[in-house]
């Protein structure tokens, strides 16, 4: 396994971001445990681990099968990366609680999103009487993931061209007759002949009724003439991920299914133009459902216009309806609904689906910029009849 070094400013700024909101909710430390924000503030990729955060830099806790990189992880960054490695020498959770008392801290916040039922209440067993509070938190990494940096931006541009690249190829080679779990395996030997380091998800393909099924699953429907067929696929590049969704046509389509796709074109371009800092995300979802209800096919969408992407093909920010919350925000009464910032980077995929008759999805990825959107992915909206 090999360690992608995040280079040492961006990392001490990230550090010294979360050390200021760590200290302005009172805590000494965070225990992270979620892999994703791991990589994110030290650049370690590995099954498990731990990182634990003080004032004074990072220990990164891991077992023996990645002590080799996570020493050369170290050594490499020692200069100006305040990282220690610490090795599992019996359980994660015993290692932890040694590692928590001899920090010296006492307010310690948790990812309660992240962490087990189980592990939190073994921990809270183990650090009884030892001065070491366990506190709950939601959120802190994942905050700052959400506004990427230029080094993180350069890294989805460069995927969102080699996606681009693969679905048009993809689009254009469909053939009647083809099962639709064939036409799976050459996409993803596709994605990883692109230079991604795998399908960021399970890559769906959909022919027919099929399409009408949101997350359909690639299985023995053979593409029949006059079929719409959905592509929906992703990769990772560098740890990032890529999301992209397109519809063709195996001849050319009935007035019904080309009504579909013009509504869901319109809906998309609609969700586009409401993109820009300081815009609710709720907003964004709230242009593209207006155009589709007007269309008498409202009810026929029934997911979220997008999600954040990052390290995770899912992340802040959720770009849905606003939601009734326990808690309260800016917004009065959904936490998660945020306004757009610079940085941000999600996907806009308004769909329709009709139960037994078919489907229609349009996804692209795109970044906030300071005057409005910039598109990752670059491929026609067109409908392809092929």
């Amino acid at each position: 396994m090999a360690a992608t070094l995040v280079p040492g400013a961006r990392f001490v700024e990230r550090l010294g971001a979360l050390q200021t909101r760590l200290a302005g909710d009172g805590l000494d430390a965070l225990l992270v445990t979620q892999p994703a924000n791991i990589f994110y503030l030290t650049s370690f990729r590995g099954s498990a681990g731990v990182v634990l955060l003080t004032p004074d830099g990072a220990r990164l806790i891991t077992d023996s099968r990645y002590a080799t990189v996570a020493t050369r992880l170290v050594e490499a960054s020692a200069k100006e990366i305040p990282l220690t490695f610490v090795q599992v020498e019996s359980s994660y959770e015993e290692t932890v609680c040694v590692v928590l008392k001899q920090a010296g801290v006492s307010r310690v916040g948790i990812e309660t999103a992240h962490m087990t039922l189980a592990r939190y209440d073994w921990l809270k067993r183990a650090l009884a009487g030892s001065g070491v509070e366990l506190c709950r938190t939601i959120g802190l990494v994942e905050s700052l993931r959400q506004v990427k940096d230029p080094g993180e931006l350069a890294t989805l541009r460069e995927a969102g061209r080699r996606i681009s690249r693969v679905m048009r190829e993809m689009l254009s080679g469909l053939r009647v007759g083809r099962r639709e779990r064939e036409v799976a395996a050459d996409i993803d030997w596709a994605i990883r002949d692109a230079g991604f380091e795998g399908p960021a998800f399970e890559t769906i393909v959909a022919g027919g009724p099929n399409t009408a099924l949101p997350h359909a699953r690639p299985g023995e429907w053979r593409l029949a003439a006059g079929d719409l067929v959905l592509l929906d696929f992703g990769g990772i590049l560098n740890g990032y991920c890529v999301d992209l969704t397109r519809v063709a046509s195996l001849g050319h389509p009935g007035p019904v299914a080309l009504g579909w796709h013009a509504a869901v074109g319109e809906a998309h371009e609609a969700a586009l133009a409401a993109v820009g800092p300081g815009v609710w995300a709720s907003a964004v979802d709230t242009a593209a459902r207006a155009v589709l209800e007007r269309r008498g096919l409202g009810a026929a969408f029934g997911h979220g216009t997008g999600h954040g992407l990052g390290l995770e093909v899912h992340e802040a920010p959720r770009v849905g309806k606003r939601r009734r919350a326990v808690g309260s925000s800016p917004s009065g009464d959904d936490p998660e609904d945020v306004r757009l910032e610079a940085g941000m980077v999600f996907t806009v995929e308004p769909g329709v689906y009709l139960r037994g008759r078919g489907g229609v999805r349009l996804e692209d990825d795109v970044v906030v910029t300071a005057t409005g959107y910039e598109l990752l992915t670059h491929v026609s909206l067109d409908l392809l009849v092929v």
